[in-house]
């Protein structure tokens, strides 16, 4: 692969650079590897940042080098007159800011030639900022536990949910963790949607509290699967499906079946559920989009 081009993608110019810089040096995995990789993965993972601000975090100097990587949530000035923007709430210190809004495969790239390894979308249409489409809670294992005790309070979370008569969606974090989505698609606020995860946190915790904890001091989290029901705010944002993660090895937050999560809680062996980016492919291929029902099912939560 050249080091640099020139691409059009979908009529859209755009000068790729350092595509052989190694990105992941445990695997080779290099930054043409990864713009490939947004490149394939657009058709299934726009949809889901389409119209919302997104935070960038940036890895000029691969996955090894957190001293240069930074959170960018303020869009690069030098960005294309194309790339959109949104201006919302970042914070009670930031104030009002300018965001990327990736709405087409152009963009996508662009932000890959950025080094943005990980997209962090608002659980909000940026139209809406103050309108969640989604109740998201993020199943963080705190040591010894792993990803297998977050598929077992992850089955828990689905139960109560279709107690509820809502359906829930659950996708890896990419990490370690996984994450499961409630779609709600409907006029509803954060005022609603955090008290909400935080009382059905708390009940978790409450019937099992040696397996799971609400609470965010670390040194309660042991041996525990954390509950994370904060990200459900206005200024929080959530790895997007399909994100690549900074880890070790290219691994993505990728949507994955209530069966597949049974069987890890089944079997113990969460390594079913670790997929780099050649798998998400593979998976896109053979079961199109498992998230997509997140982006147009309609349900509301019930009175707590």
């Amino acid at each position: 692969m050249a080091k640099s081009q020139v691409v059009e993608v979908e009529g859209r110019e755009l000068k790729l650079t350092n595509l052989d810089k190694v990105l992941y040096p445990e695997t080779g995995f290099s930054k043409g590897e990864m713009v490939d990789y947004y490149a394939n993965v657009a058709p299934a993972m726009v949809p889901h940042l389409s119209g919302r601000a997104v935070t960038l975090r940036r890895f000029p100097e691969g996955v090894d080098d957190l001293d240069a990587a930074f959170f960018e949530k303020r869009c690069p000035k030098h960005r294309p007159k194309w790339v959109k923007t949104a201006r919302v709430e970042a914070g009670p210190h930031a104030g009002k800011i300018d965001f990327c809004v990736c709405d087409g495969l152009p963009t996508l790239v662009w932000m890959a030639q950025l080094a943005s390894i990980e997209l962090h979308p608002s659980l909000s249409l940026s139209r809406a900022p103050k309108r969640p489409t989604v109740l998201a809670f993020d199943l963080d294992p705190g040591p010894p536990a792993d990803i297998v005790q977050c598929c077992r309070v992850g089955l828990r979370l689905r139960e109560l949910f279709d107690h509820f008569g809502l359906e829930a969606f659950p996708k890896t974090s990419g990490s370690k963790g996984l994450q499961v989505y409630v779609p709600l698609n409907n006029k509803t606020s954060y005022e609603v949607t955090k008290p909400f995860a935080k009382a059905i946190a708390q009940l978790l915790e409450k019937q099992t509290p040696d397996d799971v904890v609400s609470k965010m001091k670390r040194v309660e989290r042991e041996g525990k699967v954390f509950v994370d029901w904060s990200q459900n705010h206005q200024s929080k944002t959530t790895i997007a499906v399909y994100s690549l993660r900074a880890r070790e090895r290219p691994t993505a937050s990728t949507p994955v079946t209530w069966k597949e999560v049974a069987a890890v809680a089944d079997s113990g062996d969460g390594s079913t559920l670790i997929f780099e980016a050649a798998a998400v492919l593979e998976r896109i291929e053979e079961h199109g989009d498992l998230f997509a029902p997140v982006l147009e099912l309609q349900q509301e939560l019930p009175e707590l």
